[in-house]
Protein backbone atom coordinates (compact mmCIF):
# COMPACT_ATOMS: atom_id res chain seq x y z
CA UNK A 1 0.00 0.00 0.00
CA UNK A 2 1.13 3.67 -0.41
CA UNK A 3 1.57 5.38 2.99
CA UNK A 4 0.87 8.74 3.04
CA UNK A 5 1.00 9.17 -0.73
CA UNK A 6 4.59 7.50 -0.84
CA UNK A 7 6.25 4.26 -2.58
CA UNK A 8 8.94 2.56 -0.57
CA UNK A 9 10.92 2.59 -4.19
CA UNK A 10 10.30 2.18 -8.02
CA UNK A 11 9.72 -1.71 -7.97
CA UNK A 12 7.12 -1.25 -5.45
CA UNK A 13 5.47 1.17 -7.67
CA UNK A 14 6.41 -0.88 -10.45
CA UNK A 15 3.81 -4.17 -9.01
CA UNK A 16 1.22 -1.49 -8.28
CA UNK A 17 1.17 -0.20 -11.72
CA UNK A 18 1.04 -4.14 -12.74
CA UNK A 19 -1.60 -4.73 -10.69
CA UNK A 20 -4.13 -1.70 -12.42
CA UNK A 21 -2.87 -3.13 -15.58
CA UNK A 22 -3.01 -6.52 -15.03
CA UNK A 23 -6.10 -8.05 -17.28
CA UNK A 24 -6.48 -5.57 -19.59
CA UNK A 25 -6.67 -7.14 -23.47
CA UNK A 26 -3.68 -5.83 -25.70
CA UNK A 27 -1.91 -7.06 -28.57
CA UNK A 28 2.00 -8.63 -27.90
CA UNK A 29 2.17 -6.54 -25.41
CA UNK A 30 5.50 -4.02 -25.62
CA UNK A 31 6.86 -1.94 -22.56
CA UNK A 32 8.54 1.19 -23.76
CA UNK A 33 10.32 3.01 -20.83
CA UNK A 34 12.19 6.34 -20.43
CA UNK A 35 15.97 6.03 -19.17
CA UNK A 36 16.77 6.34 -16.62
CA UNK A 37 14.34 5.63 -13.76
CA UNK A 38 11.70 4.30 -15.95
CA UNK A 39 13.78 1.51 -17.14
CA UNK A 40 13.56 0.16 -13.46
CA UNK A 41 9.53 0.43 -13.56
CA UNK A 42 9.46 -1.15 -17.03
CA UNK A 43 11.43 -3.70 -15.85
CA UNK A 44 8.82 -5.00 -13.30
CA UNK A 45 5.74 -3.88 -15.99
CA UNK A 46 7.75 -6.59 -18.32
CA UNK A 47 8.09 -9.30 -16.03
CA UNK A 48 4.83 -8.90 -14.37
CA UNK A 49 2.73 -8.66 -17.08
CA UNK A 50 5.27 -10.93 -19.85
CA UNK A 51 5.77 -7.92 -22.11
CA UNK A 52 8.82 -7.09 -23.93
CA UNK A 53 10.81 -4.70 -22.81
CA UNK A 54 12.99 -1.62 -24.73
CA UNK A 55 13.63 2.03 -24.13
CA UNK A 56 12.09 5.33 -26.01
CA UNK A 57 14.73 7.61 -26.44
CA UNK A 58 14.54 11.28 -25.00
CA UNK A 59 16.01 14.07 -23.46
CA UNK A 60 14.65 17.11 -21.15
CA UNK A 61 16.21 20.77 -22.73
CA UNK A 62 17.03 22.44 -19.39
CA UNK A 63 16.27 25.69 -18.50
CA UNK A 64 19.17 28.11 -18.55
CA UNK A 65 20.37 29.01 -15.34
CA UNK A 66 17.86 26.39 -13.87
CA UNK A 67 19.24 22.83 -14.83
CA UNK A 68 16.25 21.07 -12.52
CA UNK A 69 13.53 22.82 -14.48
CA UNK A 70 12.40 21.22 -18.27
CA UNK A 71 12.29 24.35 -20.79
CA UNK A 72 10.79 21.43 -23.00
CA UNK A 73 12.43 17.63 -24.72
CA UNK A 74 13.69 16.44 -27.78
CA UNK A 75 13.02 12.94 -29.13
CA UNK A 76 15.19 11.15 -30.79
CA UNK A 77 14.75 11.91 -34.12
CA UNK A 78 15.15 15.61 -33.23
CA UNK A 79 11.69 17.14 -33.17
CA UNK A 80 11.29 19.41 -30.07
CA UNK A 81 8.89 20.12 -27.76
CA UNK A 82 8.88 23.40 -25.54
CA UNK A 83 6.54 23.57 -22.56
CA UNK A 84 4.25 26.34 -22.04
CA UNK A 85 5.87 28.49 -20.32
CA UNK A 86 9.54 28.83 -22.36
CA UNK A 87 8.04 31.74 -24.23
CA UNK A 88 7.50 33.65 -21.05
CA UNK A 89 11.71 32.86 -20.35
CA UNK A 90 13.30 36.39 -21.31
CA UNK A 91 16.48 34.25 -21.41
CA UNK A 92 15.28 31.66 -23.88
CA UNK A 93 15.80 32.38 -27.49
CA UNK A 94 15.82 29.97 -31.02
CA UNK A 95 19.81 30.02 -30.62
CA UNK A 96 19.77 28.52 -26.77
CA UNK A 97 17.05 26.13 -27.61
CA UNK A 98 18.73 25.06 -30.87
CA UNK A 99 22.34 24.49 -28.86
CA UNK A 100 21.05 22.63 -25.76
CA UNK A 101 19.23 20.52 -28.59
CA UNK A 102 22.24 19.69 -29.94
CA UNK A 103 23.53 18.66 -26.12
CA UNK A 104 21.04 16.37 -25.64
CA UNK A 105 20.68 14.88 -29.37
CA UNK A 106 24.24 13.85 -28.30
CA UNK A 107 23.62 12.54 -25.34
CA UNK A 108 20.59 10.95 -27.02
CA UNK A 109 23.28 9.11 -29.15
CA UNK A 110 25.64 8.36 -27.06
CA UNK A 111 22.67 6.09 -24.93
CA UNK A 112 21.23 5.04 -28.15
CA UNK A 113 25.03 3.36 -28.68
CA UNK A 114 24.97 1.70 -25.63
CA UNK A 115 21.81 0.51 -25.26
CA UNK A 116 21.83 -0.94 -28.74
CA UNK A 117 24.29 -2.92 -28.35
CA UNK A 118 22.72 -5.20 -25.89
CA UNK A 119 18.88 -4.31 -27.55
CA UNK A 120 18.10 -4.34 -30.74
CA UNK A 121 14.93 -1.73 -31.18
CA UNK A 122 11.95 -3.47 -30.63
CA UNK A 123 9.06 -3.07 -33.48
CA UNK A 124 5.91 -1.02 -32.27
CA UNK A 125 3.56 -1.54 -35.36
CA UNK A 126 0.55 -3.18 -34.55
CA UNK A 127 1.31 -3.31 -31.41
CA UNK A 128 -0.30 -2.15 -27.63
CA UNK A 129 2.72 0.17 -26.57
CA UNK A 130 3.12 1.01 -22.82
CA UNK A 131 5.17 3.93 -21.98
CA UNK A 132 6.50 4.40 -18.96
CA UNK A 133 8.48 6.54 -16.28
CA UNK A 134 8.97 6.66 -12.58
CA UNK A 135 6.87 10.23 -12.74
CA UNK A 136 5.63 13.22 -14.88
CA UNK A 137 6.56 16.63 -13.82
CA UNK A 138 6.64 18.53 -16.87
CA UNK A 139 5.48 15.97 -18.96
CA UNK A 140 7.87 17.02 -21.52
CA UNK A 141 9.96 13.76 -21.72
CA UNK A 142 6.81 12.17 -21.92
CA UNK A 143 4.83 13.83 -24.31
CA UNK A 144 8.12 13.80 -26.94
CA UNK A 145 8.65 9.99 -26.60
CA UNK A 146 4.61 9.59 -27.40
CA UNK A 147 5.16 11.58 -30.40
CA UNK A 148 8.15 9.19 -31.52
CA UNK A 149 5.36 6.43 -30.39
CA UNK A 150 2.89 7.78 -32.25
CA UNK A 151 4.79 7.95 -35.91
CA UNK A 152 5.74 4.34 -35.47
CA UNK A 153 1.94 3.14 -36.16
CA UNK A 154 1.53 0.96 -32.94
CA UNK A 155 -2.15 -0.33 -32.43
CA UNK A 156 -2.25 1.16 -29.04
CA UNK A 157 -1.02 3.62 -26.72
CA UNK A 158 -0.98 3.18 -23.00
CA UNK A 159 0.58 5.47 -20.78
CA UNK A 160 1.25 3.81 -17.27
CA UNK A 161 2.97 5.90 -14.04
CA UNK A 162 2.90 6.24 -10.48
CA UNK A 163 2.80 9.68 -10.28
CA UNK A 164 1.88 12.73 -11.87
CA UNK A 165 1.24 16.51 -11.90
CA UNK A 166 -2.95 16.40 -12.67
CA UNK A 167 -2.44 19.09 -15.29
CA UNK A 168 0.56 17.85 -17.03
CA UNK A 169 -1.75 14.46 -17.14
CA UNK A 170 -4.52 16.56 -18.77
CA UNK A 171 -1.60 17.45 -21.74
CA UNK A 172 -1.06 14.07 -21.97
CA UNK A 173 -4.40 12.10 -22.43
CA UNK A 174 -4.73 13.09 -26.38
CA UNK A 175 -1.45 11.60 -27.10
CA UNK A 176 -2.38 8.02 -25.97
CA UNK A 177 -5.42 5.73 -25.82
CA UNK A 178 -5.62 4.83 -21.87
CA UNK A 179 -3.45 6.56 -18.40
CA UNK A 180 -2.45 4.56 -15.59
CA UNK A 181 -1.70 7.02 -12.74
CA UNK A 182 -1.69 5.51 -9.34
CA UNK A 183 -0.87 9.10 -7.85
CA UNK A 184 -2.74 12.89 -8.86
CA UNK A 185 -1.38 14.98 -6.37
CA UNK A 186 -1.96 18.68 -5.96
CA UNK A 187 0.74 19.45 -4.16
CA UNK A 188 3.91 18.39 -6.63
CA UNK A 189 6.95 19.86 -6.79
CA UNK A 190 9.03 16.95 -7.93
CA UNK A 191 9.02 12.89 -8.66
CA UNK A 192 11.64 12.47 -5.70
CA UNK A 193 9.40 13.89 -3.01
CA UNK A 194 7.01 10.55 -3.51
CA UNK A 195 9.37 7.96 -3.58
CA UNK A 196 11.11 7.01 0.41
CA UNK A 197 14.33 5.50 -2.02
CA UNK A 198 15.23 7.63 -5.07
CA UNK A 199 18.30 6.80 -5.88
CA UNK A 200 19.85 7.72 -9.67
CA UNK A 201 19.81 5.14 -11.88
CA UNK A 202 23.20 4.20 -14.00
CA UNK A 203 23.67 3.36 -17.58
CA UNK A 204 25.13 0.09 -16.42
CA UNK A 205 22.04 -0.66 -14.69
CA UNK A 206 19.80 0.06 -17.60
CA UNK A 207 21.83 -2.02 -19.80
CA UNK A 208 21.40 -4.82 -17.21
CA UNK A 209 17.75 -4.57 -17.19
CA UNK A 210 17.64 -4.46 -21.12
CA UNK A 211 19.71 -7.31 -21.45
CA UNK A 212 18.04 -9.47 -19.48
CA UNK A 213 14.02 -8.46 -20.16
CA UNK A 214 14.41 -7.39 -23.75
CA UNK A 215 13.44 -10.14 -25.37
CA UNK A 216 9.80 -11.88 -25.05
CA UNK A 217 9.75 -14.55 -22.38
CA UNK A 218 7.04 -16.55 -24.14
CA UNK A 219 4.44 -15.71 -27.71
CA UNK A 220 2.22 -13.66 -27.31
CA UNK A 221 -1.45 -14.42 -28.24
CA UNK A 222 -4.47 -11.63 -27.91
CA UNK A 223 -5.31 -11.81 -24.97
CA UNK A 224 -5.78 -10.17 -21.16
CA UNK A 225 -2.12 -9.89 -20.26
CA UNK A 226 -0.95 -11.21 -16.66
CA UNK A 227 -4.69 -12.78 -16.58
CA UNK A 228 -4.61 -15.97 -13.88
CA UNK A 229 -5.25 -19.19 -16.19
Amino acid sequence: MIEHGIFNDREEAGWMLVERLRGMSMEKPLVLAIPRGGVEIGAVLARGLGAELDVVLSRKLRAPHQPELALGAVSESGEVYLNHFASAMTDVGDAYVEAERLRQLGEIERRRKMYRAVRPQAPIMGRSVIVTDDGIATGATMIASLRTVQAAGPKEILVAVPVAAPDRIDAIRPLCDRVVCLLEPEAFWAIGQFYRHFEQVPDERVVELLREHGLPVKRWETAAVGAAG
